[in-house]
């Protein structure tokens, strides 16, 4: 394994060891929420980290013990035009999409708040492990204004339309147990942000373990499964699942799996 590398950015830190990278959003004093710089960042960074060979899965997360991303900046909103308000939702809408759209698995670790902004960018992850302190919401209403950054969209094709609206509409935090509840999250783990973490990277680990071009096809075909017909998926599923054969890394899994010993993916 590699030795643990960190790069820094103005409003990010990201941690890179072995095949683990892990973005860290680094506003604490403004409880992490996104600014324009701040998601132009994340958008380069994560476009960066999915180039990268080495890396295999990435966690995001929050600085500071109160919140993961607390929302958008609204001291970066209150005082824009349509036209502004649009390419600031645009900024929102390209880290979502991503994001979204990385080959690598990703999982947001959600501890404190995930409001707003925070809880689109969670949405944009693969997974959701929270701690037992998060705090979920889109109380975006209470400002005159709608979720910005693909929340009415992704929100909805987790939990359903009737629970997102909901959410959407009332504008009121929900516990982690209650994200748990309705899918949300995947999990909910007691012990604050430093058992979450713990507990995230070791499913990360586990990932990581897994071939890696396996992994990618996975979830391109999860993906689109949103978008096709169950026929038409199965079909796509089959598809990919052929592919799988003509790469090294499934020669060595079966090879492997038959003498008894742990595989040596090489991503190929």
């Amino acid at each position: 394994m590699r030795e643990e590398v960190s790069v820094s950015y103005q409003n990010l830190i990201v941690e890179k060891s072995g095949s683990r990278a892990e973005v860290t959003v680094n506003r604490p004093q403004a409880l992490n929420a996104l600014n324009g710089q701040t998601m132009e960042e994340l958008t380069a960074a994560f476009r960066a980290l999915d180039a990268d060979p080495d890396v295999r899965v990435v966690i995001v997360t929050g600085a500071g013990d109160k919140a993961f991303v607390a929302g958008a900046d609204i001291s970066a909103m209150a005082d824009l035009g349509v036209t502004e308000a649009r390419a600031f939702a645009r900024l929102g809408y390209t880290l979502g999409l991503t994001l979204a759209g990385m080959k690598k698995i990703v999982i947001a670790a959600v501890h404190g708040f995930a409001l707003g902004g925070g809880c689109e960018l969670a949405l944009a992850c693969d997974f959701i492990y929270a701690s037992d302190k998060a705090k979920f919401g889109q109380p975006e209403v209470k400002l005159a204004v709608i979720p910005g950054f693909g929340g009415t969209q992704r929100l909805a094709r987790r939990v359903g339309a009737a629970r997102a609206l909901e959410l959407v509409t009332v504008g009121e935090p929900i516990s982690a147990e209650e994200a748990l509840r309705i899918g949300l999250c995947n999990r909910v783990v007691a012990g604050g942000r430093d058992a979450l973490l713990e507990e995230v990277r070791k499913v990360a680990g586990q990932i990581a373990e897994r071939g890696p071009v396996a992994v990618a096809l996975a979830k391109q075909a999860v993906r689109e499964s949103l978008e096709l017909s169950l026929d038409a998926g199965c079909r796509y599923e089959g598809d990919l699942f052929a592919q799988c054969f003509a790469t090294a890394d499934q020669k060595e899994g079966m090879r492997a799996f038959l003498e008894k010993r742990p595989a040596r993916f090489q991503g190929r």
